[in-house]
Parts: C-alpha cells; structure tokens; sequence
C-alpha cells in the first residue's frame, strides 16, 4: 500500500521460453469442464483480479495483440463495504490515503498561514463528510476510468468470483449465482490482500473496522483507537490526528517492523509531539458496544500485567494483511503455496509450480506489497509471453514511503540489515539533522527531520541504503534511488 516508484532492470533470460497456442491446439481444457462448459470463451491469458497489477498485465498482453480477459470481484467487508474495479491501491490504499493525507497536511498549512501574512482563523473546522465525498467521488471516477481503458483495449471484464476448475479452467459466480466457465492458455493470479481480523479478540469483527472501511466512511470516525504498528496503522493515525481526532495507537512490539528502526522511533517520536497517543507494550482483550454506542476497549499491558480500558467511537485493526488466495481453489489446478503465509510461490520468472499460471503483486510470496512493483511486474510478464522481451522484474533496491504526517521514504538496506549481511565493522553511516526551509518562518520543530545514508566502509564506499525523513520524502527518495540502482 505505501508506495511510490519502482524502477525493473534487466536481465536477459530465456528469450523466446514462452510460446502462445491457440485454442484449437490448448489441450489443457478437456474432460468434464468441457462437456460441461456451454457459453465457456477461450482466451491467450486470463488474468484474476483487477488490481494495479492484473490490470496493467491485461492491458499490456492485449495491446500486444492477444485476447486477454479479466475477472474481478471484491467481498463485501464484514462492516459491508464494497467498491468498484482497480484494487487496494485505487478504492482502499494509496489513492485515498494519500488524498487524506494531504487534507490533514492542509491544516499544518493554514496554521502556517499568519506567519507569512495570511490573516486566516486558526480555529478552522473540518467537515470530514464533505472530504470523503470528494475523496470517493474521485475514487468512482478511477473506477471507471478503468472500466474505459479495458472497453478501449478490448479486454473482457467479468464483475465474477472466480475458482480454478482445473489447471487451464476457471469458474467465475456473479453476484445472482450465475456460472461462467473460463479457459485460457496462460493465466495470472493478481488477487492482492486484504486486512486481517483478530479473531480470537472478543468483539474485534462485530465492532471493529479496517483500512477496508475507513475511507469510505459518510460520518466522521471521532475517537479513534487504531490497534497495530504497521504503516498502514500509522498513516491513518497520522491523518487521523492531523483532521483534529482525538487518536490513539496500540503497538504490541515495535513500530513499522522491517523499517529502519531508528527512522522508526523518530517517525513516532514526531506523532506523538503532534497529538498522537501511544499505548506501547500493549495488546487488547476484548471490545464492547456500550449503550450510547461507543466502544469500551479493555487492554493488558504485557510488562505489568494490568489491565485497563478506555471508551472509542472507532477501532481500527491494522494488524497486518493476507493474501486473497483461500477461495480460488489453487489445489485444483495444483498451485502451490507457503503453508503459513498462504502466499502463492513463484519463481523469477513470476511463474507458480504450474508453468503457464503465473502470479503477481501481494499475492506472490516474497514480493514487496507495493502497487508501483506489481505494475511493473504486470507490465513486463505480458512482454515476456508475448515475446517481446525478456527483461524480468528487479525487486531489489525499491523505493517506499511512509505517507505520515512527517513522510519518510527510504531505498535499500537498514542499517539494521546492513550490519546483519555484512558486519558492524563493515558499515560506515553518515546522518545529519536539517531544517527544512518551509519551517523557518513558522518556526516549526524540525528535530526529527533526519537523513542518513548506509554505506559500506570500505573506498568507494557503496551506498547500501538512504532514509529520508521529512516534507516530500517520496519525491526526494525517488531522485536517490536512481542513483543506488
């Protein structure tokens, strides 16, 4: 979900491994599904899931000439949301977040505002329901836009829930139960994720909400206690806090895991000076729904064992995400997957333990779950079956950004994981504090605005890794990152 932009290299590899077959020759679809499959249509590739990735994969495959379709359904939320075609990153990630994200950065602004002459009321209020109208309106016009580009392109798009038949059959239900059975020569599996609940927490699915809801929200949340440490879990807060919402966040371990963790503590050191409340070394017990509608929250603190609770209007699970892959019915067609993280496995080439069906995005284990990473992988599979190249996907060295209220972007290895791969002796960092010019004259604190660069100590001194942590980090760690790659 936190993304910005990827850059793929090349790498020549088996030019020409891929060869397209039409349908008379495609003997993969046989025995019962083709007794069975009156109405069934024949396609070059079939692509499951109209997010980032499945989208750009299709769209690429059918201006190269082939007959590609798309299958795409979103369930509903438990709460009951629902959205229309382009994935997390367009209804319920990047998009929307950081269109919330600015809005709360608009307020920083207007309280800017007197020092540089503008006599604008510092007591401003702000109406969420009208920026969630413009925010989703936005969103639905994505969501055609998408719809378009597919009808341009001559791309096939069925609203269907699709489940393999076999290793070349797919079924797909429309929401009336109507059966739709789909063969293709290759197929790509661009499911993505989606939040997960806890549920062994009393009360977290009946009276809790997820990134899945949040932003399609009429009414403003109010109160907010958002549970988890993952970026997703403080982007929210920080916008959350940054529109004037009394928020809290519940971290049972350490904030944005897999980050740089110094950058880490100052990305929270910085939410927390500007409102945000913490609650460290804590894990909830259960959620209750009072009489006037507001939920109690009871918590432990895992040191001393006590517990305590307070009263929300919202509580938002951001507890980590899980691969759409439970209802496809992969063994029918053999695909293999991580037995724990329910991830599909794939090798360089994107493909699974079933040759012609490939794999993409968030997904495909160990791929980073970054919209601009499963476009371009997307983009450069369909070259590959369509023989017009053999470049595969670079997934190392990938920028990201953490859209909080102080944005932080980084590009390879922490220092963290620069001192594991190649010892402390090694590493050599250069850091630095700084001020940012647009907060000299509003006399903003800049203490946690931080740079450092990782790097190996030995001449040249290769850069290993860069963290950025200010305004505009995305647009900053963009023009680093083509450097280090």
């Amino acid at each position: 979900m936190a993304a910005m932009a990827v850059w793929a290299a090349a790498r020549p590899r088996l030019r020409g491994r891929f060869r397209w077959r039409t349908p008379a020759l495609a003997g993969g679809v046989r025995g019962a599904a083709r007794d069975a499959a009156a109405g069934r249509q024949d396609y070059d590739l079939l692509v499951i899931g109209g997010g980032s990735g499945g989208l750009a994969c299709a769209k690429e495959a059918a201006q190269l000439g082939k007959k590609v379709a798309v299958v795409d359904y979103v369930e509903p939320s438990p709460r009951g949301t629902r959205w229309g075609l382009g994935g997390t990153c367009v209804n319920v990630g990047c998009i929307p977040k950081k269109l919330m994200h600015q809005a709360a950065l608009l307020g920083g602004m207007i309280r800017d505002a007197p020092y540089y002459g503008w006599e604008v009321p510092q007591q401003v209020p702000h109406d969420w329901k009208k920026m969630a109208e413009a925010v989703q309106n936005y969103v639905k016009s994505l969501n055609w836009g998408h719809r378009v580009q597919l009808q341009d392109r001559k791309v096939q798009y069925f609203n269907v829930k699709a489940s393999f038949v076999n290793e070349h059959t797919v079924c797909g239900v429309a929401k009336g139960g109507k059966e739709t059975l789909l063969s293709a020569e290759h197929i790509v599996i661009a499911t993505g994720g989606r939040p997960k609940y806890p549920p062994h927490i009393e009360g977290a699915v009946e009276h809790g909400i997820t990134s899945d809801d949040i932003f399609w929200l009429k009414e403003s949340p109010g109160k907010t206690l958002v549970v988890g440490a993952s970026y997703v879990a403080l982007e929210c807060a920080g916008f959350l806090t940054g529109l004037g919402l009394d928020t809290t966040v519940m971290i049972r371990s350490i904030p944005l895991r897999g980050f740089d963790q110094q950058m880490s503590s100052l990305v929270t050191d910085h939410m927390a000076s500007h409102g945000t409340h913490f609650l460290r070394g804590c894990t909830p017990l259960r959620v209750r729904k009072l009489q006037d509608n507001q939920l109690q929250v009871t918590w432990k603190d895992l040191a001393s064992g006590r517990e305590d609770m307070d009263t929300f209007n919202t509580v938002l699970w951001a507890t980590g995400r899980v691969p759409e892959t439970r209802s496809l019915n992969l063994e029918k067609a053999g695909v293999n997957t991580n037995p724990e993280s329910k991830k599909i496995l794939v090798d360089a080439q994107e493909a699974t333990s079933v040759p012609h069906i490939y794999a993409i995005g968030d997904t495909a284990e160990g791929r980073p779950e970054l919209t601009p990473t499963a476009v371009m992988a997307g983009r450069l599979l369909a070259q590959r079956l369509c023989g017009q190249s053999s470049e595969l996907m670079d997934y190392d060295n990938v920028p990201t950004t953490v859209f909080t209220p102080l944005e932080y972007g980084c590009v390879g290895l922490s220092e963290e994981e620069a001192v594991a791969r190649h010892g402390e002796e090694h590493v050599e960092v250069y850091h630095a504090h700084y001020k940012p010019l647009e907060f000299t004259v509003a006399e903003r604190d800049a203490s946690q605005c931080y740079i450092k660069m990782v790097c190996l100590r030995e001449p040249p001194q290769l850069v290993l890794g860069l963290h950025f942590l200010g305004p505009n980090a995305g647009e900053v760690t963009q023009g680093f990152a083509l450097g280090i790659k």
